[in-house]
């Protein structure tokens, strides 16, 4: 058996529209995954519209509706016994190339539309879902800007849940262009035992793309190795966020020097003085806002190649350069790089023109720094400070 669709219905749950290959089912049979997993049929229906006629069984060549086969997804194939289902070759779904972020307008409605757009997800494998943990949004993923104004008018009709939607963030980093070295002291006394930690820390920017690195120079145990881990905690919770309010990436930290006392210091009081110690060190390293730069490959006509070419420039894009397409004779395929900013309705205007048929695929390529009106305008949709 293998299921070619999936799909959910208000009082029948999930079904699994399914062929069978070879052999005859029977309801409540015991079905095994690839994998080893086993599945119970629940109910065989024939589909009639919006009716489902239930069935005994159903023989080799049959279309039918399989119910409550909650761990299996569309492409799976089953079989009766044990080790005996293969994998069929199966289309995968193309890559998608437009985006939205989507929430509920009311806060109660959260769970309601994950689990819907769960549903929708299985229905149609080309819609991606993912959660963006920097920005806390909930991003749906498709062929384009209708195919998910369908999705939502779904959510909202069918569903009955009212969504906002808008593009999603841009994961923007900042990093450092210059050294700097930074005492950080946060001392604090309020009856009883005090807090106490004192610490000195060097700043350095690292080639793009390394990350972060912390080491520490102590010598004569001025910081005992105990609060020596405390410190790069404290560290890496500020770089969560840096002077320009995203996260700090590429950035060297050593702490060299430091003080402590024997009954006030704690490790709770290192965290802080080296998120003192960040917090003024990093204004004066010549903070910078960087931004995704993705390799986009687009697949267009050839008589529209020129148009590509002429768009791409426009969305701060550099051209890498283009071919024909092997064995697409007609078409050429444009290579190119361009800020992840500038993609988000990319397909929209490639669409527009070639009468509908290009398209295109992206991955991320490096990080770069944006600065001036640009990234005063990112910083700002981003509700950042600029």
């Amino acid at each position: 058996v293998q299921v070619m669709k999936t799909i959910h219905t208000a009082h029948g749950g999930k079904l699994s529209v399914s062929r069978v290959l070879s052999g005859q089912l029977a309801d409540a049979a015991e079905l095994y995954l690839s994998n080893g997993e086993s599945a119970k049929v629940s109910g065989i229906y024939k589909m009639l519209g919006k009716d489902q006629l239930k069935l005994a069984s159903a023989k080799t060549g049959d279309t039918v509706a399989l119910g409550k086969l909650d761990n299996v997804k569309t492409g799976q194939t089953l079989s009766s016994v044990k080790g005996g289902s293969k994998p069929l070759v199966t289309l995968e779904p193309p890559q998608p190339v437009f985006a939205f972020a989507l929430r509920p307008k009311e806060r109660k409605d959260e769970v309601k539309m994950s689990a819907a757009i769960q549903r929708l997800a299985e229905e149609d494998p080309s819609l991606s879902l993912r959660h963006n943990q920097d920005s806390a949004e909930t991003v749906l993923s498709g062929h384009g800007e209708m195919h998910l104004r369908v999705v939502r008018e779904r959510l909202e009709g069918k569903n009955q849940i009212p969504v906002e939607g808008h593009a999603p963030a841009v994961p923007y980093r900042e990093t450092i262009r210059k050294p700097a070295q930074q005492r950080g002291r946060h001392k604090k006394q309020s009856g009883g035992h005090g807090q106490f930690g004192d610490v000195v820390i060097e700043i350095k920017p690292l080639p793009r793309g390394t990350g972060f690195q912390f080491t520490d120079t102590i010598t004569g145990g001025v910081v005992p190795k105990t609060y020596i881990q405390s410190v790069e905690t404290g560290i890496r919770d500020y770089l969560k966020s840096g002077p320009l309010g995203f996260p700090v990436v590429d950035v060297a930290v050593n702490l060299s020097d430091g003080s402590y006392h024997a009954v006030d210091s704690s490790d709770m009081a290192f965290q802080m003085a080296a998120k003192l110690a960040m917090k003024e060190g990093m204004a004066a390293c010549s903070p910078v806002l960087l931004e995704p730069v993705m390799k986009v490959e687009i697949v267009t006509p050839s008589d529209a190649t020129s148009k590509i070419i002429a768009l791409i420039p426009q969305r701060r894009g550099q051209i890498l350069g283009y071919d024909a397409r092997p064995d697409w004779p007609g078409w050429d395929v444009v290579e190119a790089t361009m800020p992840q900013a500038e993609i988000g309705d990319l397909i929209i205007e490639l669409r527009s023109a070639t009468a509908g048929v290009a398209s295109y695929r992206a991955a991320f390529d490096h990080m770069a720094e944006l600065t001036g009106r640009l990234a005063d305008e990112a910083m700002n949709a981003s509700g950042k400070a600029a």
